[in-house]
Order: structure tokens, then C-alpha cells, then sequence
């Protein structure tokens, strides 16, 4: 039984972790209730530790200070998502309680753990019970008391995990949602994995994760710019072929969107190796085979720069100000940040559904933005609490808009006035998208029964402002009730962008006409955005 650790155990451990969470990440995703295709829980709480896995594997022999430090610096940074987050300040109490220290026993463990809560619940504005905070706080308040009766460290991070483990359980109950669908919190099973990675490298059993990538060792990074890199993602995934559709369709598609191509088919499964601009694109396409096994996406050009940086002693650049305001928008698709750039957004964050940046993503944004104050339009729910990270990062004052959608994001940047003073146009920003109401027509990424809706996998969902509208096989069917709705509640403006997978010649031949013919007072603009995974992005207002 183990009483104290040392850095270099604390640093095996969550190396061990990251490696549970990455081979446990798809079981974990398939946990998401909702059918529409996401970043989804597992890959992104997998991407956030393995932020710090990496960073701990370079360091030599660090003290258990400088292991928690890595770990809370480098998840920070690479914090997806709002599990990836959460997961990331939970892990911060490692580094509040641990400061100073060259090992902790038990009871520095549970002061770890209830630090790590608190830093959670702090950032959370309205805490929902029956999720990974409900797990963590749980587990907590066990390993705290246990501390009491026996100052052991395994001891203590046996009853956390024995705790957790019943708190996980009971999500089923505390979430009505759940309770219907007869599963249990996705994020919550997710830290469960993350203290039982940590505690069997403990017991000497450490966790390998089934897909690891090939270690640079001795390139020299500056002999090249960062400019040079053609195609900035690395995107490599294993899709499940769940259907008869020919994968030389997707080789096809592969050729025309990107280099260094390696695609292997078998009859179960088909194995992708490729670099491009555009890795939403690159999945919705295979999505189309089945389900997602494995994903991974690097962006190269972030890495050669960090790595020459690193090799060059600098720290991050940082644009110095031409003007007082800045704006740095998220979306993934060319012709929406062609609609952004064009309204004066100064730098782009590729990301949105399937693709949650980083922290760091957004933070080397804000610092590129020659201005005092950037502000941040995330355009995505799920993206909203990683941007908020950012800013106590950065030398730049950092203004969150949460905009939890791209029509939201448009708006505000419609609004935008830069004579006017910070605080006026703070709230102005905040309160422009309050009559924006979102439509998108995206489809099913597996089988559900949701609020009564009986849902397939590879159907038609259409969802009204987050929730859902309709499914099934006929587009034109859910299309023609999202109309009806826009025309009964009288809106104004109607703003229809066509995605990747939609041409404009279907676009004019159903969705302008469809909404033309339903709502005739109303103003209708049809718009290339060329967004993945969603065939159409609505704005109303």
C-alpha cells in the first residue's frame, strides 16, 4: 500500500490516465444522448490529458510541484470542450494544494480533489447535478473524510474512486434525460476512468494506450517556416463500415482535399492517414461509412511553431496594437469566415461541431489580433467555457461574447461600432443576438429514442435553437415545418447558409424556394457556407 507519492509516480500516473481515458473515449462518447455528431465527452476529456501526458513525458524526473505544475498548465491550454475544461480545473487543485511539496499523502490528496471542485463549481455558472461535477464533488467530500481515519495516499484514492463510482451510478436519477435514456453521465464515467488510470499505475500497472504516434527526437524544426506546411491537420481516424458504400468514394474525396494520404479498407473497418485544411469535411465524409472508432487531429503548423519557439528560448508573439478593438471569431467552414472576415473579424478559429479548439487555439488567436482588447465570439455552446480560459492568459484584455451559435456571431459582428466605449459595446455585443433564433439540419449520428422521438442513425434531425425539431428521411418535410414557424412568428430577416455537402444548385431548388413560398414578407438571402456536418445553418431574426 502506498502511503506518499513522489513527482515522478504522480507523473506515471496521469500518464497512465490519459492512456485509460484515450482507449475508453469512444465508449464514452457513445454515452452522449443526443444523436447529433460532436466533439463529443470522450475525445475531448482523451485530447485535454493527453495535453499534459505529453508535456510530462518531456520533462525529466520533476518534482511532484513541477508535475502537478505541467499538468495544470498544459490542460489548460489544451482544454476541449466543456468536459475538457471541467476536467482541467479539477485537475488544477493538484497544482494549488501540492505547491511546495516534494510528496503527498493522503490527506494532501483529498485537499487536491476538493481544490480541483471547487476551481470547477467556480467556473460553472449554473452547476447541473448528475454530471462529472456531481462525480468529482462526491468523490471529494469520501476521500476527505477517509483521509481522517487513515492518512494513507492508495488507500484514500481507492474510497474516491469507490465513491465515485456510486455517484456515478446514481446520475442515472438526477438527470430526468438520462434517467429516460437508462445511461449514465458521460463526463462523470469519464473522470471515473481518469482515477482508475491513476490508481492502477499506482498498484505498478500502468495503462498503454492502444494508438500512441511515433516520437520526434532530433529534427531540427527551424530549417523550415511554418508558412512552408501546405495542409495544416493531421487528421487520422478509424471508421467502422457499417453499410455497403464503395471506399473508393471517400479515396476520391481524400485526393482532392489534402496530401500524404494513406487510406487501408478491410471489410470491418477503413483506416485514414491524411494532411488538410478542412478535417470537419474529411469526417463528415466518413461519417458516412459508420461510426467513428478513433480520431485524432494535430494542428501541424501550432506544433512547428511551439517547437521552434521552444528550441529558440521565446516565448509566444504577441501582435502589437494597431487599434483599441479586435475580434477573433470560431467556425469552421470557407464561406462563413469569408461572412466574418468580411465584417471585420481579424482572426479565425477553424472549429465548431466534431472540431472544439483548444484554449491554446483561441489564446495564439487573441495574441495574433494587433489590438488592445480582443473580443471572442465562440459561436458554439460548447466552446463558450474554453475561450473564457483564455483570458487571464494572455497580455491582451480578453472579452468573451458568449455566442453559442454562428448566426449569433454574425449578428453580433453586425453591430459591431468601434467608436464606441468598452462597456457600451460589451453590452451591446451581448444583447444583439437575444431575437436570433438558429435553425440547423444536421443528421442522426446513431440510434436514439429522445423526447419522444424515435430516432435512426443516418436520418435527417432538424433542431430549432439547440432543440430538437424533427427527424427522418425527407428533408423537405422538416424544412418546410422550420418555415411555417419562421412565418408564424413573424420574423424579418431569414439567412439560409448551404453546407459542405449541399450544392447550390439543391440549395435553390429546395431550401430558398421552400422558405420564399411559406414566409412572402420576409427578406431571404441564400449563402455559401460550406460548413461540415451541418447540410443547413438558418438564422431568423
Amino acid at each position: 500500500m502506498r502511503h506518499t507519492i513522489d513527482g515522478a509516480t504522480f507523473r506515471r500516473m496521469v500518464i497512465s490516465a490519459a492512456a485509460a481515458i484515450e482507449n475508453n473515449k469512444q465508449p464514452i462518447n457513445d454515452l452522449n444522448v443526443f444523436p447529433v455528431p460532436d466533439g463529443d465527452t470522450g475525445t475531448n476529456m482523451s485530447m485535454t490529458l493527453n495535453a499534459a501526458a505529453n508535456d510530462l513525458r518531456k520533462a525529466d524526473e520533476p518534482t511532484l510541484t513541477k508535475a502537478a505544475d505541467i499538468t495544470a498548465s498544459a490542460m489548460l491550454r489544451g482544454a476541449r470542450g466543456n468536459s475538457g475544461v471541467i476536467l482541467s480545473l479539477l485537475f488544477r487543485g493538484f497544482s494549488k494544494a501540492w505547491k511546495g511539496l516534494e510528496e503527498a499523502d493522503g490527506v494532501k490528496l483529498a485537499e487536491a480533489l476538493q481544490n480541483g471542485v471547487e476551481a470547477a463549481y467556480r467556473a460553472i455558472m449554473k452547476p447541473t447535478e448528475g454530471t462529472i461535477l456531481t462525480v468529482s464533488r462526491v468523490s471529494a467530500a469520501a476521500a476527505a473524510a477517509a483521509a481522517e481515519e487513515n492518512n494513507c495516499f492508495e488507500s484514500v484514492l481507492k474510497v474516491a474512486i469507490a465513491s465515485a463510482e456510486t455517484a456515478l451510478a446514481e446520475t442515472i436519477d438526477q438527470n430526468p434525460v438520462l434517467k429516460k435514456a437508462g445511461v449514465v453521465d458521460a463526463g462523470g464515467k469519464g473522470y471515473l476512468v481518469i482515477l482508475e488510470g491513476m490508481l492502477s499505475s499506482l498498484q505498478g500497472n500502468d495503462i498503454i494506450a492502444a494508438v500512441t504516434s511515433e516520437a520526434r527526437e532530433s529534427a531540427d524544426f527551424g530549417d523550415f517556416d511554418t508558412e512552408d506546411i501546405k495542409f495544416a491537420y493531421c487528421t487520422e481516424f478509424i471508421v467502422s463500415r457499417d453499410n455497403d458504400r464503395d471506399p473508393a468514394i471517400l479515396h476520391e474525396f481524400l485526393q482532392g482535399i489534402g496530401d500524404s494520404q494513406v487510406m487501408v479498407p478491410d471489410d470491418d473497418i477503413i483506416k485514414v492517414h491524411v494532411h488538410t485544411n478542412e478535417p470537419g469535411n474529411v469526417l463528415t465524409q466518413a461519417l458516412m461509412y459508420g461510426a467513428l472508432l478513433t480520431v485524432k487531429i494535430e494542428n501541424m503548423r501550432e506544433q512547428h511553431t511551439e517547437k521552434v519557439m521552444t528550441e529558440a528560448d521565446k516565448g509566444p508573439k504577441i501582435a502589437a496594437p494597431e487599434k483599441k478593438y479586435g475580434v477573433v471569431s470560431v467556425c469552421a467552414g470557407a464561406g462563413l469566415v469569408e461572412a466574418f472576415r468580411d465584417l471585420g473579424v481579424d482572426n479565425m478559429v477553424e472549429g465548431g461541431q466534431t472540431m472544439n479548439p483548444s484554449t491554446q487555439d483561441i489564446l495564439s488567436a487573441v495574441n495574433a489580433t494587433p489590438a488592445e482588447i480582443v473580443f471572442v465570439l465562440p459561436n458554439n455552446k460548447n466552446i463558450i467555457l474554453a475561450a473564457e480560459q483564455a483570458v487571464p492568459l494572455s497580455e491582451k484584455k480578453i472579452i468573451v461574447i458568449p455566442t453559442k451559435t454562428v448566426p449569433q456571431g454574425i449578428t453580433a459582428m453586425l453591430t459591431f461600432d468601434a467608436e464606441m466605449e468598452e462597456d457600451a459595446l460589451t453590452e451591446t455585443l451581448k444583447e444583439s443576438f437575444a431575437g436570433v433564433d438558429t435553425m440547423q439540419i444536421t443528421y442522426a449520428a446513431r440510434n436514439s429514442d429522445f423526447d419522444g422521438h424515435e430516432i435512426k442513425a443516418g436520418e435527417y434531425l432538424g433542431l430549432y435553437n439547440g432543440a430538437l425539431f424533427g427527424n427522418g428521411e425527407d428533408v423537405k418535410k422538416i424544412l418546410t415545418g422550420m418555415a411555417e414557424r419562421v412565418r408564424d412568428e413573424e420574423k424579418e430577416f431569414v439567412t439560409i447558409f448551404y453546407g459542405a455537402d449541399i450544392s447550390e444548385k439543391d440549395a435553390n431548388n429546395m431550401a430558398l424556394p421552400i422558405f420564399e413560398k411559406i414566409c412572402p414578407d420576409a427578406e431571404i438571402s441564400l449563402i455559401y457556407g460550406g460548413q461540415p456536418v451541418y447540410y443547413y445553418l438558418i438564422s431568423a431574426e
